[in-house]
């Protein structure tokens, strides 16, 4: 536990520049062929959590409607009551659209995608979801208005799109023929099909259940549902032969109303210390085993600065006797857990509603409890009780605190298990509906303004690779550039940049127009923009009906970018990442003078830059795909655009690919 993982951004690690002037770090890697690289692919992530919610879903009346709808039209317009689950009902509507191109994402007018109007928000085969439910009159106003530019892209990149309108928004009938009305599923159902997905048995949950009817009576939202199902299914797994599927519904209800008040009572009568240190440790690290409880009361004892208890540990109480005290008890497999369903949750919600003072203490108490070294505390155990903590700061209204206390376990030095918990903190923020928006405006802020001390870095890239691409992947790749701006020696967020903007052509052509139209700092933009504009991406068209090479507005971004590389950096640097593009240029026939002109247009007429270009062409030659032959026709060809630029001779007419074997032409 004592290991550091460490991501520095604004201090150097490797070559340390001293003087004035630019910065420049030669270390180069122009292998951009892997687009898995390491870790989960965001679209991996956003389409496994898409098959998940499917394999949940229950079609509310209406679905079926939605479903033609979006298959006639590419867009569908989902009106429901709140708590009918309209917006899973778009979720699941986009996932089973899924192509083999484009991207499943969220789109968010007002934030920083731009104007629903702009044709590049729009990728080929993308997969939209416009979610308006909580939308005030003004903004559903103007989002009609923008409907028919933003659907007109979407039929011609081939994508679907699925808005949810406000409940008691109005449409005008030119909208009427895309509009699908939904009403919530059989409640009876969703519960149901929530404990198939748990295999609980059939013949357990249709037994009759008085608890369970009484709360499907109130016909509470669907995600609470779900959550009821959830309880039923850990009340059977904790008491699984004395009771029965009535009594697991009974502790799954009284679990929402009735163990507030009972823990107020037994904290009130357990007023020692040691005893609630003990009863706070084991809420928060509920399910694990008995050692870990009782190294986690005393690791509070010695955060409070408590005084030691003096008895003699074999006069003094045993941890059985303790832990029966409080309700709670370690089974056969030495996990400690109370006697009733979610009490856990009762208790740490009092210990930090009724104790505000020890709040901050709780927090330093949860970072060092993660970086215990036992054998029983695993990852798993680690997220847990950070996710614990993090539903204390969402519940009382503080979310944003938590990148705060993010930034503070993340300082340097730190452990492994320290620092993904500062993750794993910042991540539980980000997936809150209440506080995604402005956590995300935060790491923005961070991401391009911040002093990043510490792991501060690492905690950023890991939020914006792990949470917001996988379904704001516009916005994951706008803090990304950011942080990879400022990069210095290792460079984790171009990396993961260049990852991300390999899983579409959409990405790609926005960093493309970010790195040269609209740069702020052009020369680190331009080191950038080499590893960004790989040429193999560039003439592969990935299922669109063109490369984006064939592009005017790419071919434009492409040749500002060369030029400013050639122009602003050393040829040590832009040389390896030119030889690549000879080398593709090799291979692509249909492409090879679309890829040298961009080069030698880059270049302009300035000669000493045409002969750097021409002196790296031979020097790429050896290693080209086909041998040296292939590479020398590649150089030649090459020679007769510079020397056509340079006004030597008339431009030459474009090589045609090979005709196959036994075909003349």
């Amino acid at each position: 536990m004592s290991d550091t993982f460490t991501t520095h951004v604004e201090q150097p690690g490797g070559p340390v520049h001293t003087g004035s002037g630019d910065f420049y770090s030669y270390t180069v890697n122009v292998d951009l062929g892997d687009q898995e690289a390491p870790g989960r692919s965001p679209r991996r992530i956003a389409d496994d959590q898409l098959r998940l919610l499917r394999q949940q879903f229950v079609d509310p009346t209406g679905m079926g409607r939605a479903r033609r709808v979006l298959d006639g039209s590419s867009t569908v317009i989902l009106h429901g009551a709140p708590g009918s689950g309209r917006t899973a009902a778009a979720c699941v509507l986009l996932y089973e659209v899924h192509q083999g191109a484009g991207i499943f994402r969220e789109l968010l007018p007002g934030e920083e995608e731009g104007a629903l109007t702009d044709p590049g928000l729009v990728g080929v085969g993308d997969r939209l979801l416009l979610n308006l439910a909580e939308a005030d009159v003004s903004q559903w106003a103007q989002t009609r208005r923008d409907l028919s530019a933003l659907r007109q892209a979407v039929r011609e990149q081939q994508a679907h799109l699925v808005v949810v309108m406000p409940h008691d928004g109005a449409l005008e009938s030119h909208l009427q023929p895309y509009r699908a009305d939904i009403a919530r599923p059989p409640d009876m159902e969703v519960f149901r099909r929530h404990l198939r997905l748990h295999r609980i048995p059939h013949g357990e949950y249709l037994l009759p259940a008085p608890a369970l009817d009484e709360f499907l009576e109130e016909q509470p939202p669907m995600e609470e549902v779900a959550r009821f199902a959830d309880r039923v299914r850990r009340a059977r797994a904790a008491f699984p032969v004395r009771d029965g599927f009535a009594t697991w519904c009974k502790q799954s209800r009284d679990a929402r109303t009735q163990w507030r008040n009972e823990v107020a009572k037994l904290v009130a009568t357990q007023c020692a210390a040691p005893q609630r240190a003990l009863l706070f440790a084991t809420a928060m690290l509920h399910g694990t085993h008995a050692d870990v409880i009782h190294r986690g009361a005393a690791l509070l004892l010695s955060t409070l600065n408590t005084p030691r208890d003096e008895t003699p540990s074999l006069e003094g109480k045993d941890l059985a006797e303790r832990l029966k005290e409080i309700g709670a008890a370690a089974g056969p497999d030495g996990r400690v857990r109370f006697d009733k369903l979610d009490y856990d949750a009762a208790v740490r919600a009092h210990f930090w509603d009724h104790m505000p003072d020890l709040r901050r203490p709780f927090s330093t108490w949860t970072a060092q409890s993660a970086e215990l070294d036992d054998p029983h505390i695993t990852s798993d155990l680690r997220k847990r009780l950070v996710s614990r903590l993090a539903d204390q700061y969402l519940r009382t209204g503080r979310g944003n605190d938590l990148a705060f206390l993010a930034e503070e376990w993340s300082a340097a030095p730190t452990s492994r298990a320290r620092l993904e918990a500062a993750v794993d903190t910042l991540a539980c923020g980000l997936h809150d509906p209440r506080y995604g928006r402005s956590l995300r405006m935060l790491v923005y802020s961070w991401c391009r303004d911040k002093q990043l001390t510490g792991n501060l870095a690492h905690v950023l890239l890991r939020a914006c690779t792990d949470v917001i691409a996988p379904t704001h992947p516009d916005q994951a790749v706008t803090r990304l550039h950011h942080l990879a701006r400022r990069e210095r020696g290792a460079t984790p967020a171009l990396d993961a940049l260049c990852r991300l903007a390999a899983t579409s052509a959409r990405l790609r052509r926005r960093m493309l127009d970010r790195l040269t139209r609209h740069s702020a700092a052009p020369t680190v933009d331009a080191r950038l923009f080499l590893r960004i504009c790989d040429p193999v991406a560039l003439t592969d068209p990935a299922g669109a009906p063109r490369p984006l090479i064939d592009e005017k507005g790419v071919q434009d971004c492409v040749v500002a970018g060369w030029a400013e590389a050639l122009a602003r950096l050393p040829r040590p640097h832009w040389q390896p990442y030119a030889e690549r593009w000879l080398h593709t240029a090799c291979t692509a026939d249909s492409h090879r003078d679309r890829l040298l002109a961009v080069l030698v247009d880059a270049a302009g007429r300035n000669g000493s830059t045409l002969a750097a270009l021409y002196s790296a062409a031979r020097a790429a030659e050896p290693a080209a795909p086909g041998g040296r032959a292939s590479g020398a026709a590649t150089t030649e060809r090459l020679l007769q655009k510079i020397s056509t630029a340079q006004g030597l001779r008339p431009p030459a007419a474009p090589t045609s690919p090979a005709p196959p074997r036994g075909t003349t032409r």
